[in-house]
């Protein structure tokens, strides 16, 4: 037997009480707002193998409840991205900008990509072309100009293009001076029928155009030989220019009508008249509007192909268009897809110029706005 003194015995009497006290959890250091929970269940905390701690993991977490991490990995991919989207706006932006940019290179790029593949591919292996040229032959640029006189082609659709450009500016430029900028009776309904006959198919004009222009007329026969529009620039330049001038009156318009009249008016004491105060301060100020009108009538004419094919026998001589030469290297046995292909990309380059011009001519005219104001 041991001595055990009487301060032994009390430190072993107190000992259990002390242990008991540390497993007994404070109940009230509970959360208010977790009266529902049981008390053995708000101070469990999450354990590692072996019943201890993880360095750092000290926190109570209640059971029931998921952690911020576990939250996001429970999400989806699409979640999780809105999630971050929403802390931060700029990552949103940032794929909006991508996902814009990829659509534009597949939908606008890749069409002129693979017509660039296959005019260098040599005639006949057109058919193995997967995302590069199955074979080398830039000789086909120079080959299209040898077949046919493509050169041609291009000058008359350049010519009844710019034509119809110049007639429908000019005329859609009174037009939405009168509409834009007066006051006159009946001017809501007339511009309610131009905007519907805007909408009209062209097909619908072309059987009473046809008889028309193949009509012979006394006073052209010294001018077309027969005393008909057909095989003649105006066969086309006059459809065309009256199905795209409704277009270029409702943009004119738009513009003429935000110019401020006292810059008008000025010009008007200084003894301008109405058509001299258009076409010395409303137009240069309404430049991106004249510019932007003009741009879609010249693309849309040049590219035109229903009236031209029905108003022209297809010859270079007789006026016929662009496109008419691009099918032309369409055999009755054989079609040379190398050499239409090419073609298309020749046709493209004018346009392509122009609307790189156009965009300098538009920021200058905005900018000569801004100081003459």
């Amino acid at each position: 037997m041991t001595d055990d003194t009487p301060s032994d015995r009390s430190d072993r009497e107190e000992q259990p009480a002390d242990s008991q006290s540390d497993t007994v959890p404070d109940r009230d250091d509970t959360d208010a707002t977790s009266t529902d929970i049981p008390a053995h269940w708000q101070h469990s905390r999450r354990m590692t193998d072996g019943g201890q701690p993880a360095e750092g993991e000290g926190d109570d977490v209640l059971i029931g409840e998921e952690s911020d991490e576990e939250a996001v990995l429970d999400r989806g991919p699409f979640e999780r991205w809105a999630s971050k989207a929403i802390k931060n706006p700029e990552r949103a932006y940032r794929s909006m900008f991508y996902t814009a940019t990829i659509f534009f290179l597949v939908t606008t790029l890749f069409p002129f990509y693979w017509l660039l593949m296959v005019a260098l591919t040599p005639e006949g292996r057109q058919q193995d072309i997967i995302l590069t040229p199955n074979g080398f032959n830039p000789g086909a640029f120079i080959e299209v100009f040898e077949v046919l006189p493509f050169h041609w082609y291009m000058f008359n659709s350049f010519v009844i293009a710019t034509a119809s450009t110049i007639i429908v500016l000019v005329i859609g430029s009174l037009a939405g001076y009168a509409f834009g900028r007066l006051d006159f009776r009946g001017k809501l309904p007339m511009m309610l029928l131009v905007l519907v006959i805007s909408f009209f198919p062209p097909a619908a004009f072309f059987i009473p155009l046809n008889d028309l222009f193949n009509t012979s007329v006394f006073l052209l026969e010294p001018i077309t030989g027969d005393g008909t529009l057909y095989n003649t620039p105006g066969a086309m330049v006059l459809p065309l220019s009256a199905i795209f001038m409704p277009l270029a009156i409702f943009i004119l318009t738009t513009f003429y009508a935000q110019i401020p009249d006292g810059l008008e008016d000025a010009a008007r004491v200084e003894g301008t008249t109405r058509l001299g105060a258009l076409f010395r301060v409303i137009i240069p100020l309404s430049a991106p509007g004249v510019a932007t009108a003009g741009v879609l009538t010249f693309i849309a004419v040049y590219n035109e192909f229903f009236f031209s094919f029905l108003m022209t026998d297809g010859q270079p001589e007789n006026w016929a268009p662009l496109l008419e030469g691009i099918l032309g290297y369409q055999g009755q046995y054989e079609v040379l897809y190398h050499l239409m292909a090419a073609s298309s990309i020749i046709g493209v380059i004018p346009v392509a110029i122009l609307v790189v011009v156009a965009q300098e001519k538009i920021v200058s005219g905005l900018t000569a706005g801004g100081l003459k104001e």
